[in-house]
């Protein structure tokens, strides 16, 4: 890892750090997300590490290493946002199971920070690169995925991060947490057993994200916009999962998903979608008819899970918030421009 900032004669080194700065939002506001489960709190501790290197130029002399002086800062930030923290879940995760909502309640809401939120393909991936290594940047932004390295103690998470989702060797993740690379790798290990034990019951997705998944989505939107319940349904596993953040709500059956459409749901019918990409996988932003002129307002931002051709998660996260930090317009005309 390289990163030599040189200095154009009379620039100050903030002037020649800017440029080289923002080349590694992308990739550091990746980290952060997977660090602390949301969109949110990556873009703040993206800021503050930026704010932190500008204050601290000083320690980056002659050729220091940008790109692993600012996954440094990086991590202590995203270490101090999380001391103390209770960590973030999925909302299935958050309710017993043997006590599952009735389909048409929605009378419990979750605690603010407790579910994992969504992110945008664009702002925590890489741009071209290697297939394979693109396809490993994916699997590890998915709802699931983020919310099991949850589970996660913070140093932990971000050993596991660094060495197998980044790809940093043994000392340079023990260099930046500085500890001992025999320390580090005892992390991994434990990071890796954690992780497995949390992901053996989970139904592993489809790998090709590209043609098959494309048209499942497209039917299901075609669905969703005539508002077509038995064809939304079809659509779906048997035992596919609903759940709508903030609310405690959730679901486990396409059957009682398609009782919601029917019912509390019906209010969708007439939306406005625009396909997205969220989390490596399929997802799109709704817009629903709202207020007495009708008028399409923001509502709802959908993730997709999809496996063996059918959709197996489906979260609706109901934070029109979501619609600015995606640069989505709140009038659904324009999203279609």
């Amino acid at each position: 890892m390289t990163g030599v900032v040189t200095e154009r004669p009379g620039a100050s080194p903030a002037a020649a750090l800017e440029p080289r700065l923002a080349e590694h939002r992308r990739e550091l506001t990746g980290y952060c997300y997977r660090m602390l489960g949301s969109s949110f709190d990556a873009e703040d501790a993206v800021q503050e590490t930026m704010v932190r290197a500008w204050r601290s130029l000083d320690r980056l002399q002659g050729s220091g290493a940008l790109r692993s002086w600012l996954y440094r800062i990086a991590t202590n930030v995203c270490l101090d946002a999380l001391d103390g923290r209770k960590r973030r879940a999925l909302p299935v995760d958050l309710s017993d199971e043997s006590s599952a909502p009735v389909p048409a309640s929605l009378a419990g809401v979750l605690a603010d920070g407790a579910w994992v939120e969504p992110a945008l393909d664009r702002n925590v991936l890489p741009v071209g690169g290697d297939p394979a290594d693109l396809a490993v940047q994916k699997e590890s932004v998915r709802l699931a995925f983020v919310a099991a390295l949850q589970l996660l103690p913070p140093r932990q998470r971000a050993v596991l991060i660094l060495r197998d989702v980044l790809r940093w060797k043994a000392d340079e993740v023990a260099a930046l947490l500085e500890t001992s690379v025999a320390a580090a790798n005892s992390a991994l290990q434990r990071a890796r057993a954690t992780l497995a034990a949390a992901q053996a019951q989970e139904k592993a997705p489809d790998r090709d994200v590209a043609a098959p998944d494309a048209e499942l989505l497209a039917r299901y939107l075609d669905a969703f916009l005539r508002y077509d319940i038995e064809a939304l349904v079809a659509l779906l596993h048997e035992d596919a999962v609903m759940d709508m953040p903030p609310y405690a709500m959730w679901l486990r059956s396409a059957a009682d998903i398609g009782t919601w459409f029917a019912g509390p749901g019906a209010e969708c019918r007439g939306s406005h979608v625009v396909p997205l990409e969220l989390n490596g996988n399929p997802a799109f932003a709704q817009w629903r008819p709202n207020g007495p002129d009708g008028a399409h307002r923001p509502w709802a931002v959908h993730a997709l899970t999809m496996a063996d051709g059918r959709i197996t998660r489906m979260t609706a996260f109901l934070d029109t918030r979501l619609f600015d930090l995606f640069g989505l317009p709140h009038d659904p005309a324009v999203a279609d421009r």
